[in-house]
């Protein structure tokens, strides 16, 4: 059990301590995304339209990054139904951009957590 508890997600127990360093998931950065990326960044666009995703009945929670692979891998099982293991392709595609968009938010959270850390060492108010 020793080694459990440090590997626990704790940040809701970190935003309750530590609220000048921890940065809360459910509101946007308080720091400028562009800052330090002097080319500027790839912007994240989604090719599937609102209208589209209602009409494929698309939930509200998978609606997201990852909406265009999704409706491709819908597709094929739609297509292939008794023989859906043929659209192990499609799904693999689709859960790689989900763990993609994972690791691209959690990078985006340490990032701003590590500026919010750097902020408060040098003493400078963040405002959002």
């Amino acid at each position: 059990m020793g080694n459990a508890m440090g590997n626990m997600p704790n940040n809701g127990i970190n935003l309750y301590f530590h609220p000048d360093v921890t940065p809360d998931p459910l509101k946007p950065p308080k720091n400028d995304p562009l800052d330090g990326f002097p080319n500027g960044r790839k912007l994240r666009t989604v090719k599937t339209t609102e209208q589209e995703m209602y009409s494929a009945k698309i939930p509200l929670n998978d609606r997201d990054y990852c909406i265009d692979q999704l409706m491709v891998f819908r597709a094929c099982r739609k297509d292939n139904w008794p023989f859906a293991v043929n659209c192990e392709h499609e799904k693999h595609v689709y859960l790689n951009c989900q763990y993609d968009d994972y690791v691209n938010r959690m990078k985006e959270y340490e990032r701003e957590r590590r500026l919010m850390v750097r902020a408060k060492k040098l003493g400078v108010e963040m405002v959002a």
